[in-house]
């Protein structure tokens, strides 16, 4: 038996906020987050000194020293945003989450860089001074999904999804065919990712970092802009509460959306260079899914980059499957790249601007480079769009490719 899935909380912590009102008002006012990072320019060879490190959260009174020992930046993160879902669902007091009713399906690229640091000193200085008891569970690259569990004592499945930059998407669609297939009443579905100079460091060395606009922050990053130079990396996390449409009815519970179709696939050719076709591919699966036409789609939320490579073949693949009358924008402009929590945030914001029926444009996109398709870009301000689907696409490094389609709730 085939189980509708529905998004019944939804929290996030951004470059932008950590409400939506607050993301609104920002995406209204067309100004990114992205500022000169305080530091970087001492550290020899490092050419980009951007980034957009998240708003400032609080934490709940439950996040105790002891109960926060295990947990990096990214881990807390993900916990505090698991907390604010769970309690926009009204679950975050109810007994079946804790009795095997609820999995968790969560990612992010990697574990706490700070601890990698402290297993680097084995090698660099050799000695275990700075090793200790909670070095490897802030490292390991499930850290957020196996501290989500911990910290809300969730017991049923856990997926983790490690996939670079679809990390948070592929999360939220193995959340949906977890309970589509009857796995699991509810699931928590997310990702995050902290900021870290060595990310930016790391994507620095294969040239795909923004670095002519040091000195004017505001200007970058670029997507589908004929002057664009590369990305510019970004923090936060979001949680998406999924559950079975019987359970939110059973509850009387708030729907944001429905999750009516997912799709992942794998260019298995490179693991830099993008394929196109498997990019349209997993569109148009996605689309099959949801057992819906392109023209079913009322906007696109896109992953742009703005690398040169990864918006020429995410615009080619996007026209290949829509042509040119779906409109597209990505929030990266205004948030930066958050790697493994972008697929989550942007499908917070994809979904909340679908039910305010207004759509975020790219900024900084002002001449579409012609070596990308022509799409109807949203640019310079936002549009008015009363639609009933949107689409939110992330790719990342290894060929990966996510779609994940989100519709409003229709009994």
């Amino acid at each position: 038996m085939s189980h509708r899935v529905v998004v019944t909380g939804m929290a996030g912590i951004s470059p932008l906020g950590c409400d939506w009102p607050t993301v609104l008002a920002k995406l209204k006012s067309y100004r990114n987050a992205v500022q000169v990072m305080p530091g970087w320019e001492q550290l020899d060879g490092l050419n980009s000194l951007l980034a957009c490190p998240a708003a400032p959260f609080e934490l709940g009174e439950r996040f105790t020293r002891r109960a926060t020992r295990s947990m990096s930046r990214n881990s807390l993160m993900a916990c505090c945003a698991t907390q604010w879902a769970l309690e926009d669902a009204g679950l975050i007091d109810c007994d079946w989450i804790h009795e095997g009713g609820m999995g968790i399906a969560y990612g992010s690229c990697a574990g706490d860089p700070h601890s990698l640091m402290e297993i680097a000193a084995l090698g660099v200085e050799k000695t275990t001074r700075k090793l200790n008891a909670t070095t490897y569970v802030r490292f390991m690259a499930h850290t957020c999904a196996v501290n989500i569990g911990v910290f809300f004592s969730i017991t049923g499945r856990v997926i983790t999804t490690t996939s670079a930059c679809t990390s948070g998407s592929q999360a939220i669609g193995y959340a949906y065919e977890t309970i589509k297939n009857g796995y699991q009443r509810a699931m928590i579905a997310g990702g995050a990712e902290e900021c870290s100079v060595a990310n930016t460091a790391i994507f620095d060395t294969l040239f795909a970092t923004s670095t002519q606009f040091n000195d004017k922050p505001q200007l970058t990053p670029r997507p589908f802009d004929a002057q664009r130079d590369g990305l510019v990396l970004g923090e936060g996390a979001c949680t998406l509460i999924l559950e079975s449409l019987d359970s939110a009815l059973e509850r009387d519970a708030p729907i944001y959306a429905e999750v009516v179709g997912f799709s992942t696939n794998s260019d298995g050719k490179h693991i830099t260079n993008p394929d196109s076709l498997k990019m349209a591919e997993v569109m148009t699966e996605a689309l099959r899914d949801a057992n819906l036409k392109p023209e079913d789609i009322g906007y696109i939320n896109a992953h742009g980059t703005a690398t040169l490579s990864g918006d020429r073949a995410e615009s080619l693949a996007t026209a290949t499957v829509f042509g040119d009358k779906t409109p597209v924008s990505t929030l990266k402009s205004y948030m930066g790249h958050t790697l493994g929590a972008c697929g989550a945030l942007e499908a917070w914001m994809s979904i909340e601007m679908m039910r305010e029926g207004w759509f975020a444009p790219t900024i900084n996109l002002t001449e579409p480079d012609p070596n990308c398709a022509a799409l109807d870009y949203i640019m310079g301000e936002g549009r008015n769009i009363s639609c009933e689907a949107v689409m939110s696409n992330n790719f990342a490094f290894g060929g990966i490719n996510t779609s994940l389609i989100f519709k409003r709730f229709r009994a």
